[in-house]
């Protein structure tokens, strides 16, 4: 056994989404005793880091329900089934923002809550966006406000907890890095 590792002997489904699994794990622990597991089993997502030719971030407003409230988040959505993430992340942006890119950039990979979730994003980044000549229509549950920002807005939007997720907040680092160099 690897160190740390548990085995899983046993799994239930408790839930199964649109969106999201919930299964329930009974697994060996190192020491050899027992304990169950809750995991919530996601598809993954993509993020898109979005920079206009004014060096501003893209991004989204909407309504999270988890939270009961409007957020202000980079482009970001989930994967469909066999879908590739570079197709997804481009799928994103023009659905959520109106533009289009034909240089999309793979930044990294992570997972959003390793404790109880698979959910894994995959980060792109693009400065090279134009406006699409036809806006596509959005999924119909989704309602979305475009806005662009520098990298001083956001952080200040982040103070106030408007940009309050971990994908954006990362973005914002990235933007900062970036314009450092």
């Amino acid at each position: 056994m690897k160190k740390f590792e548990e085995k899983t002997y046993e799994t239930e489904t408790i839930y199964k989404g649109k969106i999201v699994q919930l299964d329930v794990d009974s697994v060996t622990l190192p020491d050899g005793n027992t304990s169950k597991r809750e995991l919530i089993r996601h598809p993954g997502a993509v993020a898109v880091i979005a920079i206009t030719d004014e060096g501003k971030l893209v991004c989204v407003e909407q309504y999270r329900k988890p939270m009961e409230k409007s957020i202000i988040e980079i482009p970001a959505g989930k994967l469909e089934p066999g879908e590739e993430p570079k197709t997804c992340a481009l799928r994103e942006l023009e659905e959520e923002t109106g533009y289009t890119s034909d240089d999309l950039e793979f930044i990294t990979s992570f997972y959003t809550s390793p404790g109880f979730a698979d959910e894994i994003v995959h980060l792109y980044f693009t400065d090279q966006i134009k406006p699409m000549e036809e806006q596509p229509d959005g999924d119909e549950d989704e309602f979305v406000e475009q806005l662009e920002l520098t990298v001083e807005e956001a952080e200040a939007l982040e103070k106030e907890e408007r940009i309050h997720d971990a994908k954006t907040a990362y973005a914002i680092l990235y933007m900062k890095l970036r314009n450092a160099r």
